[in-house]
């Protein structure tokens, strides 16, 4: 496959799925299944295959040598303009490193796992699958995407799919929450069009012709010498322009995070959304706002992420503290692993504000785990729900007996996502709380963030002991074993827990030169814009 595009492939894939389902006939709703199974099994061998030819030794971050696979040319154009704006472009720029290859392969693991959870679905089968795979290529298109503008249209782009897949086939209070969803999405990519506008008429791009264009090139960006002395985001600056652009920026992918207080609009979604969209919103949207302050806030803006990670490892303390409780108190057992997803999410913030490369990368590494462990739980609550239709934990007990291949899953799922050594989970949260510790401003809180994980293993064992243990519920005495397709969507993703949590070498060799990267970046910050007056 040598010399193929495969960043576009992998990422309109989805597209050419889709176009081929809008033409297949409403009632042929096994060829509508199959069509999305094939292009998203593809999509998997493709990631698959640029895993094998990844160079792990290859940085990124900054640096446009050492992306992998890069597609690069002009999408836009538009010249003739006033001489102050001039010509206008933007690129059609993908690219590979060590941050975006783990996101890529969990974009396509998950994404084939849920087409076969969404093998249930019986209204409007066309619309679902067609809108699926929408989604699919904005959330593939975000993790690859190197330009600003490019980045913010598939973005934009996975708001729209995810509203519909929610209002039209979610739960009975399916419209309160889309509604919610799209608000608060909607509301922080506002702020980040804001940025992103200030920060295209703030930076220079040399053109082969010797002339300077302003520029949406991420990497461009992450430059000081490219920052015109006139730009409102310059680091010559007087006003505090730039600290106010990265809270901005910043909002906007705290909310997706999601990140305490904007977390309200992630357990109504998780509760009314159908189960395979529940595993694409845990498993891979929520990573997309970490994976934006890593890839955009953090190296755009280093000064400012040094002088406000204290602030960020404290909302991450809140995330998992909070997260913990707020799940120890449900009822429901879905909406228990939603706020169970808010409590996790507070390891990779709390992993990136310790600015070490033990923390980057265990922060990056819990943001793979946690798509896995998350896309199991919310599998094993469907499984769960389509037999009994409810989610009630203490309507339960001693189904330990009557699922025990069911048990056994979720015994797995449970302890990996309370970080039992041996599994993957363990590895993560153990390289967060390595590098955070080894910071002294953020060393107490990173102590009273250790209780997150006994507040883990209090409420994941009580709820295991609520419904598999003690003696049967004799209303549930009919309910059947686990079936081979609900099987087949999850033993591969104990398989992977297990594997990465007896030997995670290759997962975090693959992120380890990036991450270091990120990481010299921001510590030469103080250094790099003090040549500004900084």
């Amino acid at each position: 496959m040598q010399g193929l595009p495969l960043l576009s492939l992998i990422t309109f894939l989805p597209i050419l799925g889709m176009i081929l389902i809008l033409f297949i006939p409403g009632k042929r709703e096994n060829l509508i299944k199959w069509t999305t199974a094939v292009v998203t099994f593809l999509q998997l061998v493709i990631a698959i295959v640029l895993w094998q030819g990844f160079n792990f030794s290859a940085g990124g971050i900054n640096d446009p040598s050492s992306f992998q696979f890069v597609e690069k040319w002009r999408w836009i154009e538009i010249k003739g303009l006033t001489d102050w704006l001039g010509t206008i472009k933007i690129d059609y720029f993908l690219g590979l490193d060590g941050l975006s290859m783990p996101m890529v392969v969990l974009t396509a693991l998950i994404c084939f796992i849920a087409t076969l959870a969404s093998w249930n679905i019986g209204r409007a089968v066309k619309g679902y699958f067609a809108l699926y795979l929408l989604l699919d290529t904005g959330m593939m298109g975000s993790f690859l995407a190197l330009d600003f503008f490019m980045f913010y249209v598939f973005w934009e782009l996975m708001l729209l799919p995810m509203y519909f897949l929610i209002g039209i086939w979610g739960g009975p209070r399916k419209e309160y929450a889309a509604i919610k969803f799209f608000i608060y999405t909607l509301f922080g990519s506002v702020f980040m069009l804001l940025v992103m506008i200030g920060l295209y008429f703030s930076v220079y791009e040399l053109m082969p012709d010797g002339s300077k264009v302003f520029s949406f090139n991420m990497l461009t960006m992450m430059n000081p010498s490219n920052y015109g002395p006139e730009g409102i985001l310059s680091p010559m600056n007087p006003e505090n322009l730039r600290l106010i652009a990265y809270i901005f920026l910043f909002m906007g992918f705290a909310i997706k995070v999601p990140m305490f207080p904007f977390h309200t609009w992630l357990p109504d979604a998780h509760v009314e959304a159908p189960t395979p969209i529940s595993v694409i919103l845990a498993g891979i949207l929520l990573k997309l706002g970490t994976y934006g302050m890593l890839r955009i806030s953090f190296p755009i803006f280093p000064d400012i992420t040094m002088q406000l990670s204290y602030w960020i490892a404290v909302f991450g303390m809140i995330n998992i503290i909070y997260g913990a409780f707020c799940a120890m108190a449900q009822k429901d057992f879905k909406k228990l692993i939603a706020y169970s997803s808010v409590s996790h999410m507070g390891y990779v913030l709390l992993g990136m504000a310790s600015l070490t490369s033990q923390g980057m990368v265990g922060a990056v590494f819990q943001m793979f785990n946690h798509g896995i462990i998350t896309a199991m739980l919310f599998l094993i609550v469907g499984v769960l729900y389509d037999r009994s239709h409810t989610r009630g934990v203490d309507e339960f007990g001693g189904l330990a007996n009557q699922m025990p291949v069911y048990t056994a899953i979720v015994a797995i799922a449970f302890f990996a996502s309370l970080g039992l050594p041996g599994l993957s989970g363990f590895i993560s949260e153990a390289f967060v709380f390595l590098g955070a510790f080894s910071v002294d401003s953020i060393r107490v809180i990173t102590i009273i963030s250790t209780s997150g994980i006994l507040l883990t293993a209090a409420y994941m064992l009580w709820t295991l002991q609520r419904i598999f243990f003690g003696k049967l519920n004799e209303k549930w005495s009919t309910l059947t074993e686990i079936n081979k397709l609900e099987l087949f969507t999850l033993v591969p993703l104990a398989v992977i827990v297990i594997v990465f949590g007896v030997w995670p070498s290759p997962m975090l060799d693959m992120m380890n030169t990036s991450l270091n990267k990120l990481v010299e970046l921001v510590a030469n910050a103080q250094v790099v814009y003090s040549n500004f007056g900084m």
